[in-house]
């Protein structure tokens, strides 16, 4: 019986690839590689596509959302509230900036901030809060946004993983002042390499973005900011404009791989992911929670599917962040996620037969 890998980038490669080819091909006989054409194209459709008014390419998630934060004027002695169950390089964009990174819980009903924990932890010094929209679910904003307009924080979005998404009918990106965009491969929109965005509606944030991105030259060789070497190249923003394209397409079939998985698992002893009524997820992944996760894990991988664990440990207790000040049980709701969470195959050229037979599976295991 064939295997069913967590994930698979050489199907989705296989669907579009005379696209792709030609995408590539064209970078390749333009001669131009940064900051060129397909930059500036991506940017424009981009931003077009999440309802902001301005995209800017950099190199990486982690430094969009460090881009972020610093054009926001974050920088050291200012604390930025983010969460702990997270990837890790939420907490690493802010450390970058000198900041002190404010960690709180989860709404484990959501897998994102608690606004009435952020309440809690802001204080004179609090410049930022960080909502990740973490598996492709977009956290609890209203409540965000309030507290930070009442205190005069800057809101910035981290959406690595959750391109397309929508809250309360617009999409995620646009309702913080800056927002950040990874597309590592295995993102819903990824690219063929490391890539990133940084979004906002702000023209000044844009423009400090912009410089800060390349050494902060508003002309070539002359330093307006201490910036740094963060672009978006031409080959990966070719690459993306082609599978921007898809995005809806796929996200449209992620939700529906996902309905099935909901229907199939239904009566197994799991808890499935959440399904918040205000928001439109993209299913980034698709995530159980299980007691006894690890074992489960095993059997599944002795059974030919593949699983990943999104994230084994929560930032808080870390040994790089150790210097935070937190122990075991500091942030219960994140370290029972960790503990728990499973993520299961979920990408659109998953076949119906193969989610059937992941939940068949579980069922098994769990029987």
């Amino acid at each position: 019986m064939d295997e069913i890998p967590a994930f698979d980038l050489k199907k989705q490669y296989k669907s579009i690839h005379a696209e792709l080819d030609e995408a590539i091909s064209r970078v390749l006989k333009n001669g131009s590689f940064i900051l060129g054409d397909e930059v500036s194209a991506f940017e424009t459709e981009f931003a077009e596509y999440c309802e902001s008014a301005y995209a800017i390419g950099v190199a990486s998630g982690t430094e969009a959302l460090q881009l972020a934060l610093l054009a926001c004027g974050i920088k050291a002695g200012d604390e930025v509230i983010a969460p702990s169950h997270t990837a890790v390089a939420t907490v690493a964009a802010i450390e970058m900036t000198g900041a002190h990174p404010v960690l709180v819980d989860i709404e484990l009903s959501r897998f994102t901030l608690d606004p009435k924990l952020i309440q809690q932890a802001v204080t004179p010094h609090t410049r930022a809060i960080v909502p990740v929209h973490l598996y492709g679910c977009p956290a609890e904003l209203n409540p965000i946004l309030e507290i930070a307009r009442a205190r005069k924080i800057f809101v910035v979005e981290d959406c690595s993983q959750a391109h397309g998404a929508f809250y309360r009918g617009r999409r995620v990106g646009g309702w913080g002042d800056i927002s950040a965009f990874s597309f590592y491969p295995t993102k819903n929109l990824g690219a063929f390499g490391d890539g990133g965005a940084v979004l906002t509606n702000d023209a000044e944030l844009a423009e400090r973005v912009r410089l800060l991105r390349q050494y902060g030259w508003r002309e070539r060789y002359i330093s307006q900011l201490k910036g740094m070497n963060s672009r978006l190249d031409e080959l990966q923003a070719a690459i993306l404009r082609v599978k921007l394209r898809h995005l809806d397409g796929w996200n449209s079939r992620r939700r529906e791989l996902a309905l099935l998985y909901f229907d199939l698992l239904a009566q197994a002893d799991v808890t499935l992911p959440p399904r918040p009524a205000d928001v439109e997820q993209v299913f980034h992944q698709f995530v159980i929670r299980h007691p006894k996760r690890d074992q489960l894990k095993e059997r599944l991988k002795r059974s030919g599917i593949g699983t990943l664990i999104h994230y084994p440990v929560p930032v808080h207790l870390q040994p790089a962040y150790a210097d935070l000040g937190h122990k075991e049980g500091s942030l219960p709701n994140s370290e029972k996620a960790a503990g728990e969470v499973l993520s299961l195959p979920l990408y659109p050229e998953l076949r119906v037969d193969d989610v059937r037979r992941v939940a068949e599976t579980i069922l098994e295991c769990l029987d």
